[in-house]
């Protein structure tokens, strides 16, 4: 029933596109059902609704602005432009139509707040919808207020921000709000320290929304909170949504991952990831990708086999690299180079080399593979839905002292030098890497 429901809208829709005098013509409820079927489609996974989506919310603000006061005497109207407002309305549209209503109660209550939200005001929207219960409302208002109030509060109430994209997933199943809320979980789970939630939301996602054109950003953030909650989270739990995926996603995910973690110097995450990420470009019919190659190597850096490490850096395909991972390569280089100098001195305890990882060992394709990731359709701005408010700014990774000297190493002048000379080539990479972070 629900599926044929979908078809009938989509079909009104289409005629409505075809045909601008005909849409005129259309109550306001009826295009923005219309609209939320469309919105569905592209939850779904139909990535050929998206430019139909953009051209609705174009034909729905034209009819919204030409709309008289009358026109929202009938509740459906009403609802449908509190909807059209919570989904990311014209501002000035939105500014016209409300001021031309007289609204009681909560009505009025939240058709300020949405009009203060659509200019930017998010405080004094904040300050309404903090107050108003999405439960409490009509079914169809109730999940995109959630949604906006989670958008709202996240930076100053993430437990609150929480709960609302709860309540708007629970209101609003198999939506595009759906799958908002679960996407915009990521980044809370993450400020709330919540290795738990992160898990749950993060393989909810994959199971039902992998299709979708937003799933890019789910990836993004995911990987973000994974490298935030580095010192906490399990990595089996990245296997395990990761599972749900192809072979080619989850090697995607797994080189994100590793590069994230080597630019933020998490080394247990760096070894998890690149090696990960290896292991997916062998069953490639023999073709490896030069970035698993680069990561993998970068994880053992300083090991003891430091001179192995740096003839497999040096035996990368430069060009097969984005220029922001030839500074990694280079920076990669310039370390191994300096550990190559450094004064050798008779240690009480010999750690087993590390293993490296060679171009040798797994072919490179001999043609350059493209800039960007085959894993999921580019992002697409979030115009039907409120852009993410909160980001994680990630932690320098800290330096030891350099006078620190390790247990049974005898202190000489040769190594006092050879410390002074490592601190200046590494306070260069560090600034390299801090502006790399930044992008």
């Amino acid at each position: 029933m629900r599926v044929i429901a979908k078809l009938a809208a989509v079909l009104v829709a289409g005629m409505f596109l075809d045909n601008s005098a005909q849409a005129a013509s259309m109550q306001p409820y009826q295009m923005v059902r219309s609209l939320q079927r469309v919105q569905d489609r592209i939850a779904d996974g139909d990535h050929a609704a998206l430019p139909m989506q953009q051209k609705l919310l174009g034909i729905i603000d034209g009819r919204m602005r030409n709309a008289t006061p009358e026109d929202f005497e009938d509740e459906r109207n009403l609802q449908a432009l509190l909807i059209y407002g919570l989904s990311g309305g014209n501002p000035k549209t939105l500014e016209l139509l409300f001021s031309r209503l007289t609204l009681e109660g909560k009505k009025a209550e939240l058709g300020q707040a949405i009009v203060h939200y659509a200019l930017g005001d998010y405080a004094s929207a904040r300050a309404t919808l903090q107050t108003l219960d999405p439960k409490t409302l009509p079914p169809e208002v109730g999940p995109s207020v959630a949604l906006v109030s989670a958008t709202v509060t996240a930076r100053d109430n993430p437990l609150f921000a929480v709960k609302m994209l709860d309540q708007a997933r629970l209101l609003s199943p198999g939506t595009l709000i759906e799958e908002a809320a679960l996407r915009r979980s990521i980044p809370l789970a993450a400020a709330l320290n919540d290795t738990e939630r992160l898990s749950r939301a993060s393989e909810q996602y994959v199971r039902r929304y992998l299709r979708s054109p937003y799933a890019t950003q789910f990836v993004d953030t995911f990987v973000a909170a994974v490298v935030e909650l580095h010192d906490t989270v399990d990595p089996t739990m990245v296997d395990e949504v990761t599972a749900q995926m192809s072979d080619e996603q989850a090697r995607i995910v797994y080189l994100r991952l590793a590069r994230k973690s080597a630019i933020e110097g998490y080394d247990r995450l760096l070894s998890f990831a690149a090696m990960k990420a290896m292991s997916y470009s062998q069953t490639t019919e023999g073709e490896s990708d030069p970035r698993a190659i680069l990561y993998a190597n970068m994880a053992s850096v300083t090991s003891d086999n430091v001179d192995e490490v740096l003839a497999a850096l040096n035996g990368l395909d430069a060009e097969r690299l984005s220029a922001p991972d030839r500074e990694l390569l280079d920076a990669a280089k310039t370390i191994a180079r300096a550990v190559l100098d450094e004064p050798r001195h008779t240690s009480a305890v010999s750690e087993e080399p590390a293993p490296v990882v060679t171009p040798a060992a797994v072919p490179v394709a001999v043609q350059p593979e493209p800039q960007n990731d085959p894993l999921l359709p580019d992002i697409i701005p979030d115009a039907d839905l409120i852009p993410d408010l909160v980001e994680t700014q990630p932690e320098s990774a800290p330096q030891e002292p350099v006078e620190a000297a390790f247990p049974g190493d005898p202190i000489n002048e040769a190594a006092d030098a050879y410390m002074l000379e490592m601190r200046s080539k590494l306070d260069d990479i560090d600034a390299l890497l801090e502006k790399e972070s930044g992008q």
